[in-house]
């Protein structure tokens, strides 16, 4: 159950658990994915991207893999595949949200070189609805993208979040391109996987690192030692991926850390 991943302690459990939970999503998205197509003939659909784009945003699932899973799961019942192809309105009222000028509009989007639309991430905060995905935690300096959502305003990924292939690929309407300009000494949430052979004193250093000598805010530090060796994750504030970059540069220095990592929020 997901639910064991509040209680369990070690990261190789967390692991483990989470694996498990992939598996299951894997085997029971299958048995969807085969429903769905079989709906789909019954009712004359075809079984395409756009119609699968459709039917994500119909019942609310995030993606196709997710609404596989939702019916294999029995959450999403045959009865209700068959509403879907009733239910025009629903359908058009989110094509209006996707592809209102309104958006576009209040997006304030300027032209470069005479042919693209990009959204200035931090100059139109104060005019549009955007906002930071917590999957990829993108901090100034990323290559990114803008998704306008149906109901959150426009979310920016990093082009290498783990979700970009899907979303760039099967939404590319709604997707806007985007670049970083001023942030007036804003700071962004970020995270760092850390892996090394344990000492005394470690973790006193790698503190001093980053708070005493960088100045640097942390949020959270989740640190494990098993074997003599250890690995956590920190969660901290920086000003773009130079003030990362300069960090885990100096980290790397720290006697006995071996590897460290960006990662994305789980």
């Amino acid at each position: 159950s997901e639910d064991w991943l509040k209680y369990v302690v070690s990261s190789k459990a967390r692991s483990g658990i989470k694996e498990a939970l992939k598996e299951e999503k894997k085997v029971f998205a299958a048995e969807g994915r085969e429903v769905v197509k079989r709906k789909l003939k019954q009712l004359k659909l075809p079984f395409d991207q756009p119609i699968l784009n459709k039917m994500v945003t119909y019942f609310n699932a995030g993606t196709p893999t997710d609404l596989f899973y939702l019916v294999g799961k029995g959450k999403i019942d045959h009865s209700e595949l068959k509403k879907f192809n009733e239910h025009q309105p629903a359908e058009e009222k989110v094509s209006r949200v996707v592809a209102s000028p309104a958006v576009k509009e209040s997006a304030r989007n300027v032209t470069i070189d005479g042919k693209e639309d990009i959204l200035l991430i931090g100059e139109d905060m104060d005019v549009m609805d955007y906002k930071f995905s917590n999957c990829c935690q993108p901090i100034p300096g990323d290559d990114v993208f803008g998704f306008i959502t149906v109901a959150d305003g426009i979310k920016i990924h990093r082009t290498n979040c783990p979700n970009a292939p899907e979303l760039l690929s099967n939404y590319g309407y709604r997707v806007i391109k985007a670049k970083w300009t001023s942030q007036h000494n804003t700071t962004f949430e970020a995270a760092i996987r850390i892996l090394g052979t344990d000492r005394i004193g470690l973790i006193s250093d790698i503190s001093n690192v980053i708070s005493s000598e960088l100045k640097i805010n942390m949020r959270s530090m989740n640190l494990n030692t098993e074997g003599g060796i250890f690995e956590g994750e920190i969660q901290l504030y920086v000003e773009d991926t130079d003030h990362l970059d300069l960090m885990i540069g100096k980290l790397e220095n720290v006697e006995g850390v071996i590897s460290i990592s960006r990662l994305n929020k789980k």
